[in-house]
């Protein structure tokens, strides 16, 4: 991390650290998202709650808010940009950079922890389809590696899309990155898979998008 950032330090306890390593992936978020502090948060504090080196459960946390309709003016910049700085991250092997205007900004805690409260609903049931070690010869080391970060990059890339107003633009993506961050973590094929599907998902569909925009422009034109 850039070190001109400085970190504030929302540390967890032993305990709490203890869990971490125990419970279920929805079960850490929650432990996660009851550590936030009570009126501002942002990206560094976040990461610092997290693990800045769980880079793949940092995108799990951030695409969660995804699932949800949520309106927090600044986080599909903060975390859509964070996103696609761990996914370049992850494939080129470095460690993780944040610019300081993204890393500092503010975001409102409250709104925050509701939203990823009815989002960690969603988050139990995606955990109940991934298996560890599934058709792990689509996780190896090598060309599958780097086909599925750069996938990564590509969710990542259409998460960002200015298409935010529009139902499921953001979901789509934030469910490959999710289902991406799972497969990498667990060695999990399928996971992989379902990532590889939904990126597909996305791109027909914002394909529709442009499609029927360019008609409806040219019925106004013409």
């Amino acid at each position: 991390m850039n070190e001109d950032i400085k970190l504030n330090h929302i540390e967890l306890s032993s305990k709490e650290e203890s869990l971490l390593d125990q419970e279920t992936l929805a079960e850490k978020m929650e432990l996660i998202v009851e550590k936030l502090p009570p009126e501002d948060v942002t990206l560094v504090e976040i990461m610092d709650i997290v693990g800045a080196d769980s880079l793949m459960l940092v995108t799990i946390f951030m695409s969660l808010i995804f699932l949800v309709p949520v309106s927090i003016p600044g986080v599909s910049t903060v975390f859509g940009t964070a996103i696609l700085l761990i996914g370049i991250t992850h494939l080129f092997a470095r460690k993780l950079w944040l610019p300081k205007p993204i890393a500092n900004r503010k975001l409102s805690a409250p709104k925050l922890k509701e939203a990823f409260k009815r989002a960690i609903i969603w988050l139990h049931r995606l955990e109940k389809i991934s298996r560890p070690h599934r058709l792990n010869k689509l996780t190896a080391e090598g060309g599958m590696t780097t086909f599925n970060n750069l996938s990564f990059i590509l969710a990542a890339v259409l998460l960002m899309a200015p298409f935010g107003f529009i139902p499921f633009s953001n979901t789509l993506p934030a469910l490959a990155l999710i289902f991406f961050a799972l497969g990498m973590m667990e060695r999990d094929g399928g996971s992989v898979i379902f990532g590889h599907v939904a990126n597909l998902a996305t791109i027909i569909y914002f394909g529709f998008l442009i499609a029927g925009g360019g008609w409806s422009i040219s019925q106004f034109i013409g």
